[in-house]
Protein backbone atom coordinates (compact mmCIF):
# COMPACT_ATOMS: atom_id res chain seq x y z
CA UNK A 1 0.00 0.00 0.00
CA UNK A 2 1.12 3.39 -0.96
CA UNK A 3 0.45 7.37 0.39
CA UNK A 4 1.08 9.99 -1.83
CA UNK A 5 1.82 13.89 -1.44
CA UNK A 6 -1.33 15.67 -3.67
CA UNK A 7 -2.26 19.13 -3.32
CA UNK A 8 -0.65 19.72 0.05
CA UNK A 9 -2.25 16.78 1.47
CA UNK A 10 -1.58 13.09 1.95
CA UNK A 11 -3.66 10.81 0.40
CA UNK A 12 -3.94 6.72 0.80
CA UNK A 13 -3.47 3.97 1.46
CA UNK A 14 -3.80 3.05 -2.03
CA UNK A 15 -2.72 0.04 -4.37
CA UNK A 16 -0.72 0.48 -7.39
CA UNK A 17 -3.57 0.69 -9.40
CA UNK A 18 -5.77 3.44 -7.23
CA UNK A 19 -2.57 5.38 -7.42
CA UNK A 20 -2.68 5.43 -11.72
CA UNK A 21 -6.32 7.94 -10.69
CA UNK A 22 -3.27 10.58 -10.40
CA UNK A 23 -1.83 13.41 -12.16
CA UNK A 24 1.92 11.55 -11.02
CA UNK A 25 5.48 12.91 -12.12
CA UNK A 26 8.50 11.71 -11.16
CA UNK A 27 9.05 13.82 -8.22
CA UNK A 28 5.91 13.15 -6.67
CA UNK A 29 6.12 12.28 -2.92
CA UNK A 30 5.29 8.63 -2.24
CA UNK A 31 5.46 6.52 1.49
CA UNK A 32 5.45 2.40 1.38
CA UNK A 33 3.20 1.64 4.13
CA UNK A 34 3.90 4.96 5.73
CA UNK A 35 7.98 5.19 6.21
CA UNK A 36 9.71 7.32 4.29
CA UNK A 37 9.03 9.95 1.96
CA UNK A 38 10.78 9.66 -1.26
CA UNK A 39 10.37 10.55 -5.27
CA UNK A 40 7.85 8.20 -6.94
CA UNK A 41 11.27 7.38 -9.30
CA UNK A 42 12.82 5.37 -6.56
CA UNK A 43 9.86 2.86 -6.73
CA UNK A 44 10.99 0.81 -9.97
CA UNK A 45 7.04 -0.93 -9.79
CA UNK A 46 5.91 2.00 -9.72
CA UNK A 47 7.68 4.36 -12.24
CA UNK A 48 4.57 2.99 -15.83
CA UNK A 49 2.25 5.26 -13.55
CA UNK A 50 4.22 7.97 -14.38
CA UNK A 51 1.96 9.77 -17.40
CA UNK A 52 1.89 6.17 -18.84
CA UNK A 53 4.83 6.58 -19.55
CA UNK A 54 7.95 4.38 -18.04
CA UNK A 55 10.34 6.26 -19.77
CA UNK A 56 9.04 9.89 -18.65
CA UNK A 57 9.42 8.30 -15.12
CA UNK A 58 13.38 7.38 -15.47
CA UNK A 59 14.18 10.86 -15.90
CA UNK A 60 14.37 13.10 -13.47
CA UNK A 61 15.92 16.50 -12.18
CA UNK A 62 19.10 14.51 -10.75
CA UNK A 63 19.30 12.18 -13.82
CA UNK A 64 20.28 15.69 -15.59
CA UNK A 65 22.80 16.47 -13.38
CA UNK A 66 24.57 13.72 -14.04
CA UNK A 67 26.59 15.60 -16.80
CA UNK A 68 27.10 18.85 -15.23
CA UNK A 69 28.45 17.19 -11.87
CA UNK A 70 30.81 14.95 -13.64
CA UNK A 71 32.22 18.24 -15.86
CA UNK A 72 32.63 20.17 -12.37
CA UNK A 73 34.29 17.03 -10.97
CA UNK A 74 36.92 16.90 -13.83
CA UNK A 75 37.36 20.54 -14.16
CA UNK A 76 37.23 22.11 -10.12
CA UNK A 77 36.54 18.81 -8.45
CA UNK A 78 38.94 20.02 -5.17
CA UNK A 79 35.66 22.85 -4.79
CA UNK A 80 33.66 19.94 -4.13
CA UNK A 81 30.95 21.38 -6.48
CA UNK A 82 29.70 18.42 -7.58
CA UNK A 83 28.68 17.26 -4.03
CA UNK A 84 26.51 20.94 -3.39
CA UNK A 85 24.95 20.36 -6.49
CA UNK A 86 23.30 16.99 -5.41
CA UNK A 87 22.69 18.45 -2.16
CA UNK A 88 25.59 16.53 -0.14
CA UNK A 89 26.71 19.33 1.34
CA UNK A 90 28.67 17.38 3.88
CA UNK A 91 30.69 15.72 1.27
CA UNK A 92 31.26 18.95 -0.19
CA UNK A 93 32.73 19.87 2.80
CA UNK A 94 34.25 17.13 3.07
CA UNK A 95 36.10 17.07 -0.25
CA UNK A 96 37.25 20.57 0.03
CA UNK A 97 39.43 19.47 3.85
CA UNK A 98 40.93 16.77 1.69
CA UNK A 99 42.09 19.26 -0.70
CA UNK A 100 43.56 21.20 1.50
CA UNK A 101 45.02 18.35 3.65
CA UNK A 102 46.39 17.04 0.24
CA UNK A 103 48.02 20.53 -1.37
CA UNK A 104 45.38 19.14 -4.06
CA UNK A 105 46.42 16.25 -4.57
CA UNK A 106 43.15 14.64 -4.27
CA UNK A 107 41.94 16.70 -6.95
CA UNK A 108 42.98 13.35 -9.27
CA UNK A 109 40.69 11.54 -7.39
CA UNK A 110 38.03 14.19 -8.60
CA UNK A 111 39.26 13.59 -11.64
CA UNK A 112 38.96 9.89 -11.81
CA UNK A 113 35.37 10.63 -10.32
CA UNK A 114 34.37 12.95 -12.67
CA UNK A 115 35.06 10.58 -15.71
CA UNK A 116 33.60 7.59 -14.19
CA UNK A 117 30.29 10.08 -13.74
CA UNK A 118 30.29 10.94 -17.49
CA UNK A 119 30.64 6.80 -18.53
CA UNK A 120 28.05 5.55 -15.75
CA UNK A 121 24.23 5.13 -16.44
CA UNK A 122 21.47 7.01 -14.94
CA UNK A 123 20.66 4.78 -12.76
CA UNK A 124 24.10 3.80 -11.43
CA UNK A 125 24.03 7.30 -10.87
CA UNK A 126 21.18 7.98 -8.99
CA UNK A 127 22.31 4.87 -6.67
CA UNK A 128 25.54 5.67 -6.15
CA UNK A 129 25.21 9.25 -5.45
CA UNK A 130 21.88 10.74 -5.13
CA UNK A 131 19.90 7.69 -3.34
CA UNK A 132 22.70 6.87 -1.83
CA UNK A 133 22.64 7.05 2.33
CA UNK A 134 26.76 7.30 2.17
CA UNK A 135 27.91 10.76 3.46
CA UNK A 136 30.47 10.88 1.61
CA UNK A 137 30.17 8.73 -2.31
CA UNK A 138 33.37 8.60 -3.81
CA UNK A 139 32.64 6.01 -6.75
Amino acid sequence: MYYIQFNGQTVGPMNKEQLAAYPLTPQTMVSADGGDWRALYTYPELMELCNGQASACATSEADSKRVVCGVLAILVGGLGLQYFLIGKTAAGLINIALSLCTCGLWSLVNFVQGIMILCMSDADWRRKFVDSTSTFPVF
